[in-house]
């Protein structure tokens, strides 16, 4: 029992190391080392976006990718995180039930109709969260995890000031409107690499463009999977405050991205502009191992 814990304790810490030295790699890099570009970037005052290669944390394209944004519903990405997390260390299982309260019932759509008094489990949480970008599931988890929403959007800032993320405050765990809730296009890269590289093995939710619930199908709103060769996640956002906006991890031939979008003026705008970062920067991306 001892050898299996220290070998446990022994891959975590690899896990880790490696997931700092890319994140530290990301720290470093400046607009010195950002390619020339030959993608316009959206007109869009609220417009800010990000590519990064995910073998060498180097950043590839940025536009205002520090300056403040709304999150929208890339909150969901630091929910879904605290979710795995909690999953990981033995304090919910896949089958466990999520209570809903009447404060989580009544949040505004994007919702799949929970009723107070109602629960649902931990895996189909996940996939409202994932695919519909459910704001009633995403409140009952923060009050599960944290006790209150108000807690667990507490949890959710410590958290993201530990992975490096020094401008994102999350006062909520949907994204809906808040005037404190601010983020940037850097510190949303940032998470998205690390949920990739800490939770591989929940990774996969991303990737999924419908689930069926309650005798019906639920289709998500991340278009880009499955027309686009090699995207496997991540999370679209939309408030007004923000633009459209979406986080896009994509992987070809043994070269991999992270990229960011924010204040596209449409769906289709945003995904447009994506794909087009897309299709220029991997190819200039490293191979992994080189």
């Amino acid at each position: 029992m001892v050898e299996v814990a220290v070998n446990a304790a022994r891959i975590a810490a690899v896990r880790i190391l490696s997931l700092f030295f890319v994140l530290v790699a990301l720290s470093a890099c400046t607009t010195q080392s950002v390619m020339q570009s030959a993608v316009t970037p959206l007109s869009s005052e609220k417009y800010a976006a990000i590519v990064v290669d995910t073998n060498n944390g180097r950043v590839l394209f940025q536009e205002n990718a520090r300056d403040l944004r709304y999150p929208a519903s890339l909150t969901k990405m630091m929910t879904l995180y605290m979710l795995f997390e909690a999953m990981d260390e033995g304090r919910i299982g896949p089958q466990d039930e999520i209570p809903v309260s009447a404060y989580a019932a009544k949040r505004p759509p994007s919702k799949i109709g929970l009723k107070a008094g109602q629960s649902i489990d931990v895996r189909t949480a996940i996939l409202a969260l994932s695919v519909r970008s459910a704001n009633d599931v995403a409140a009952a988890i923060g009050e599960h995890l944290g006790g209150s929403e108000d807690r667990f959007a507490a949890m959710m800032t410590a958290k993201a000031r530990s992975l490096g993320m020094q401008s994102t405050v999350f006062r909520n765990a949907s994204g809906l409107p808040d005037e404190g809730q601010r983020t940037t296009a850097y510190d949303m890269a940032i998470l998205a690499m690390s949920l990739r590289k800490r939770f591989p093995h929940h990774y996969h939710y991303f990737g999924n463009r419908e689930f069926s619930y309650a005798g019906k199908v639920i289709r998500g709103h991340n278009n880009l999977l499955g027309r686009v060769a090699g995207v496997d996640g991540l999370k679209t956002g939309y408030i007004r405050a923000s633009g459209f906006n979406l986080a896009t991890s994509v992987g070809r031939g043994g070269r991999r991205i992270v990229a960011i979008v924010m204040g596209g003026e449409s769906a289709k705008a945003r995904d447009a502009h994506m794909e087009e970062l897309i299709e220029y920067y991997l190819p200039r991306a490293s191979l992994a191992g080189a």
